[in-house]
Formats: C-alpha cells, sequence, structure tokens
C-alpha cells in the first residue's frame, strides 16, 4: 500500500471518529438532559448543559432574527467543506499536523452541518465558566474545529520552509 493511500485512509479515519464522537455525545446529552437543564461536573468551573443554537459556533449569530439565516449556515458549512476535502486529499501524505487539522476541521464541519439538515439547529453542551464569566457553550464538533484551525495555524508559523534553490552559476 502506497503511503499517500495509507495517509488519507489515515485522515479519513481522523474525520470519520471526530464525526462520531460528535454525533454521539450529542445524542447522549440529547437523550440525558432536559433542554436547558444542566449538570455540574466542575462546581464554579464546568458543567455539562443542553442547548440548542440555531447560530454558528459559540452562540455567534444565535439571536440574528432572519429566515435567511438556517440556508446560508448550511451554504456556508457546504462551500467550506469542499476546499477543506480537496486540501486534504491532496495533502494525503505520511504524517502531517496540516493534514490532522484539516481532517479535524472536516469532521467538525460535517458534524454541525448534519445537526442543521436534520434539526435546523445546532446542539451545545459544554459550559465553561468563573463567577460571573461564561464563555458561550459549543460541543465537540466546535471542539474539533478549533484544534484543527490551530493545527494549521501552529504548522504555518513553526514549519520550517522548503529550501530555496539557488541560481546556477556559470
Amino acid at each position: 500500500m502506497s503511503k499517500v493511500r495509507v495517509g488519507r485512509i489515515f485522515y479519513l479515519l481522523i474525520t470519520a471518529a471526530a464525526l462520531l464522537l460528535d454525533r454521539v455525545t450529542k445524542w447522549q446529552v440529547q437523550r440525558r438532559i432536559e433542554l436547558h437543564d444542566s449538570i455540574t461536573i466542575i462546581p464554579g468551573f464546568f458543567r455539562l448543559i443542553h442547548l440548542e443554537n440555531p447560530g454558528a459556533a459559540f452562540g455567534f449569530f444565535s439571536q440574528t432574527p432572519t429566515s435567511l439565516k438556517l440556508g446560508l449556515l448550511i451554504a456556508l458549512s457546504i462551500v467550506a467543506l469542499v476546499p477543506v476535502s480537496v486540501l486534504l486529499w491532496r495533502s494525503s501524505r505520511a504524517l502531517s499536523s496540516t493534514s490532522v487539522g484539516l481532517a479535524l476541521i472536516l469532521g467538525g464541519a460535517m458534524g454541525n452541518l448534519w445537526d442543521r439538515l436534520l434539526h435546523h439547529h445546532v446542539t451545545d453542551f459544554l459550559l465553561f465558566y468563573y463567577r460571573q464569566y461564561e464563555w458561550p457553550a459549543f460541543n465537540f464538533a466546535d471542539s474539533a474545529i478549533v484544534v484543527g484551525a490551530a493545527l494549521l495555524v501552529v504548522d504555518l508559523l513553526f514549519s520550517n520552509p522548503p529550501p530555496q534553490e539557488e541560481p546556477a552559476k556559470d
């Protein structure tokens, strides 16, 4: 089996794992926690909550009163999936943080798109807070997207550029 084929299988597994973890965790929250209820995990810091987010990641645009919002979010998700998929397909060499990042982004985007297509909202359930300060609730798909994007940024900032070819001397 070629390195490219092994790489593609590896990154497909990462994408599938991110999607599967997202689906399973959302399903468990929907099954076990009533809408708007929560379970404290670490008092004063973290709880599981069941929220339905009609907006984008971390609650952005959730209060936007437009009927076009859902269609726009679905269209943007699909438009984003195409270049991420193409980049991942083209960069399927051995192990690369860029490709791992792309695979995580792809799995996370597919998880949230799944929710929007089927339920017209995304289930969020991870809530971190300290006193009156609260980070917007999010889900595993959002986490996969953020970790994937962070891997891309780290790779861009700290990867060694390819060696420059020196002009031939006569």
